[in-house]
């Protein structure tokens, strides 16, 4: 299962709060929605997240086992 834990903690490490990422970025609120409730999302999502927070794949995603 894909985890999006550590994009949380990215967000907080790097200060940028959910409410900029929507007006700033033009992230969907919906995107985010669904990383909250563990949904998937595209790679192009994930691509545009590391280029917003200078950061690698690793650090928006992660594979936990069931």
């Amino acid at each position: 299962m894909i985890s999006y834990e550590p994009f949380w903690k990215t967000l907080k490490e790097k200060k940028v709060s959910t409410y900029k990422l929507i007006n700033e970025y033009d992230i969907s609120g919906g995107t985010l929605n669904q990383m909250k409730n563990g949904k998937g999302i595209t790679t192009s999502k994930i691509d545009d997240f590391c280029k917003i927070l200078n950061c690698r794949v690793e650090d928006i995603i992660e594979y936990v086992e069931d």
